[in-house]
């Protein structure tokens, strides 16, 4: 069964009806019957094509809703995910980069202060030139971009970046310095 599969196979009302009649306790084709109102016809017609679909199983216990098809239908729909590099060469930084970077967008900042450190610092290097002066509004629509989809504003990333020296501010002007003064750790 495919996620395709899956979807034609809910497409039809009354195999809907039949599948909620198992999740929810009938044990039996008399039972599904019963529970659903349909006729046994229509009843046993979605039923077989349930279990030709391994959505619904039948055991020792009588029917059952096949919860191992629908668990391996999530792992293969998300597959193994490519670990994103980030390229800086050093295992450590790249561990915490993923769990908190994905896809060129910040998913969340980390609680722990040298990660947040860490993940922020990165941020400013891939985002601003050193030595290069940035006008406040290409700033934030620089760091907008990190913050698409996630939990921070791009002020709150802007404010971090200033407190922690990878940016410098003055008269609404912004610069990264050549050689970075916030230490990591």
């Amino acid at each position: 069964m495919t996620g395709e599969d899956v979807a034609g196979l809910f497409a039809d009302e009354t195999r809907v009806r039949v599948f909620a009649a198992v999740a929810l306790g009938a044990t039996s084709a008399a039972e599904v019957v019963e529970r659903t109102g349909l006729s046994a016809k229509e009843a046993l017609r979605a039923l077989h094509r349930l279990e030709e679909r391994e959505a619904v199983a039948a055991n020792a216990g009588g029917l059952a809703v096949s919860y191992d098809s629908f668990r391996r239908l999530a792992r293969e729909a998300t597959g193994p995910r490519p670990a994103q590099d980030h390229g800086t060469g050093d295992e450590r930084v790249e561990t915490v980069l993923r769990t908190f970077v994905r896809d060129g967008r910040l998913v969340k900042l980390p609680a722990q202060w040298s990660r947040k450190k860490l993940v922020l610092r990165h941020i400013a290097e891939r985002t601003f030139e050193p030595d290069r002066e940035y006008p406040e509004r290409e700033v934030d629509e620089r760091l907008r971009a990190w913050c698409e989809g996630g939990r921070h504003d791009h002020v709150t990333l802007r404010r971090y970046l200033v407190d922690l020296r990878h940016l410098h501010r003055s008269d609404g002007i912004y610069r990264r310095p050549a050689e970075d003064t916030a230490r990591i750790g």
